[in-house]
């Protein structure tokens, strides 16, 4: 039967002559791909090793195991190590449940800037390397930028799991972050001290708790605030000096505000103007509709075949436990399993469920079918963020990976939370990147 999609009502119809690129005006791109730290000449390495060591033994002295600031560069005295012996409690803000305390400690923190005016971000760049001044200049007198803020960003290995961490100033930064984020003062004070923020889904479901303290590219840091920046695949913020310490490079990312500027476009020129290798990701994408009525044709969507591939694949795992950032084949979370399963049949699928969310046109829970996605906004620090998703089964179940200490099963749906029903067109997902 003929239907077609109503971008007002969030209603779609099929219709078998139209045509995918009239639907279509924009997919905006999310950050994909994993920011990686830079690779070094091993004999540099060791000179460098050799060189720091003395300082380094010296500054290990001073320095708390359960915590990456200098107390005495911050303090000029012994910090008390009994005092970070205390378990941390949880502080409530109004932002939500986000923070740690920082404990009975005398040590003062680091003034943050109170927020003022904050900044919508819509895109970010990461490169390789450090930006130049120039590149940065040249971005910030594009027509429709009106702000950017430099960051430094890469992969960090904690506790043996890949995590994209993003180093701010939490002064500067915070007008880019999600409104709860931005307005936390306990959030922002605790990673200028020097603790990590980390999103909701990496703390309940990767396991690092409030107030915990996790190995992080060799150093110890303390788990401080929950918090989701709202960028894609970051899932972690500290300040820029517990970013240097990490060797994290120094300025290789920028966001960018643009919010008269058409996304699209404005991504092409960056992409030109940037140093060779570096990327521009749309944040938060979404399918922009015409407005009016609009109709997707037939052939735009998952074949027949397609669908029972993806989900016999799916199903083949059930069992298998949840990971947080596992893709598969042995283990997953839950955006990894939709990546693998409707990868077995021939979909590019982007990473994360805020980036599946953009894979096409959302339609009415009653009139989902077997092998639409379903998706979730659970994050209390950014709730309008998306941060779950499952594969719709039929009958009103679906098969989805839950959670930590959960396998793959099938569960039925249910509605609190709910963000939509998405209906995948692999010609849109494979432009999401």
């Amino acid at each position: 039967m003929d239907r077609a999609f109503n971008a007002e009502r969030g209603e779609i119809v099929l219709d078998g002559r139209a045509r995918l690129t009239k639907v279509v005006s924009e997919v905006r791109q999310d950050l994909a791909f994993r920011p990686r730290m830079p690779r070094r000449d091993p004999r540099r390495r060791i000179q460098n090793l050799r060189r720091t060591v003395p300082f380094i033994a010296a500054l290990l002295a001073s320095v708390l195991i359960l915590d990456v600031v200098v107390l005495a560069e911050l303090t000029g005295r012994e910090p008390d190590k009994a005092a970070f012996r205390q378990q941390t409690q949880p502080v409530r803000d109004p932002g939500g449940f986000v923070a740690a305390s920082a404990g009975p400690t005398a040590t003062p923190a680091p003034v943050v800037a109170p927020l003022k005016k904050p900044i919508r971000a819509h895109l970010l760049v990461v490169a390789d390397q450090p930006l130049p001044p120039e590149d940065v200049a040249e971005v910030r007198d594009q027509k429709g930028v009106t702000g950017t803020e430099v960051v430094d960003a890469a992969e960090v290995r904690m506790d043996g799991k890949r995590v994209q961490t993003m180093g701010v100033d939490p002064s500067t930064f915070r007008p880019y972050a999600p409104k709860s984020t931005a307005e936390s003062d306990a959030l922002w004070a605790n990673i200028a001290a020097g603790d990590m923020a980390v999103s909701f889904d990496l703390g309940q479901d990767g396991g690092l708790k409030l107030g915990s303290t996790v190995d992080g590219g060799g150093r110890q840091l303390r788990v401080g605030a929950y918090a989701t920046v709202g960028m894609g695949s970051i899932s972690a913020v500290v300040s820029r000096q517990t970013a240097r310490s990490l060797g994290i490079p120094t300025g290789n990312a920028l966001v960018v505000s643009a919010p008269k500027a058409d996304s699209r476009a404005l991504r092409a020129k960056l992409l030109k103007l940037l140093p060779k290798g570096s990327q521009v990701a749309t944040i938060n994408p979404v399918v922009v509709e015409r407005r009016g009525r609009t109709a997707w044709p037939t052939t735009a969507f998952m074949s027949t075949d397609q669908i029972q591939v993806a989900l016999q694949a799916a199903q083949a795992k059930l069992g298998r436990p949840y990971v947080w950032g596992a893709e598969g084949p042995d283990s997953f979370d839950c955006s990894g399993l939709v990546q693998w399963a409707f990868g077995q049949a021939g979909v590019s699928m982007p990473r994360v469920a805020a980036q599946q969310w953009a894979t096409g046109p959302r339609i009415p829970l009653s009139q989902a079918r077997p092998g639409d996605l379903i998706f979730w906004r659970n994050d209390p620090t950014n709730p309008g963020y998306i941060s779950h998703v499952a594969i719709y089964w039929g009958d009103g179940k679906m098969l989805v990976a839950p959670h930590t200490g959960d396998v793959v099963k099938f569960q039925a749906v249910y509605t609190k939370n709910l963000a939509g029903v998405v209906r995948v067109s692999p010609a849109v997902a494979r432009g999401v990147r």
